[in-house]
């Protein structure tokens, strides 16, 4: 178990876990050397605002946001939104991205990742009929108004029944 569930585990007991996704995230060396910072998430998890802003820490050398200070600020939220919002019985992987920078970013940057009720009804439905599935999910980089498009990235994320995949991988480490 990574430290990160274990600090959940203990913390959802004090705090709601909207809470504590956004300050985890935010006070995480890993994701604040990203330069993003969460600012919103929903009591319910579905729906997450993240900010990149302009800084001398992301500035590259034609004075806008460096591309993987872009990437890196949102490669991580689409995957432990979901392991949050589908809970403990499905084993769920970053699988794959795709990054199309659309124009230089030379203000502040925000993201929005959202999952709905349907959808996650729909994920748990395929993964019983299918075991294991992959989604994708496109998240848009654009300024605060939603008006400019900076960059597109889409994740391709791995979910399986956590049985299956026990299973499957025992199967697979027998056969090495």
């Amino acid at each position: 178990m990574s430290v990160y569930k274990k600090i959940t585990e203990i913390g959802i007991k004090f705090i709601p876990k909207s809470k504590l996704f956004k300050y985890g995230f935010n006070l995480s060396p890993m994701y604040r050397r990203s330069t993003g910072r969460v600012r919103q998430i929903s009591n319910d998890l579905l729906h997450v605002r993240v900010k990149i802003p302009l800084s001398y820490k992301n500035r590259n050398y034609v004075n806008s946001i460096f591309g993987g200070s872009l990437f890196s600020a949102v490669d991580p939220i689409p995957m432990i939104q979901l392991i949050n919002l589908i809970g403990d019985d499905y084993v769920v992987w970053d699988k794959s991205a795709e990054v199309y920078f659309k124009r230089p970013a030379k203000e502040n940057v925000y993201a929005d990742f959202s999952f709905s009720m349907e959808e996650l009804d729909q994920i748990k439905q395929r993964v019983l009929e299918e075991k294991e599935i992959e989604i994708v999910k496109t998240t848009l980089l654009t300024d605060k108004t939603n008006s400019k498009i900076f960059c597109e990235v889409h994740k391709t994320i791995y979910v399986a029944d956590k049985d299956f995949y026990k299973e499957k991988r025992a199967r697979k480490n027998k056969n090495n």
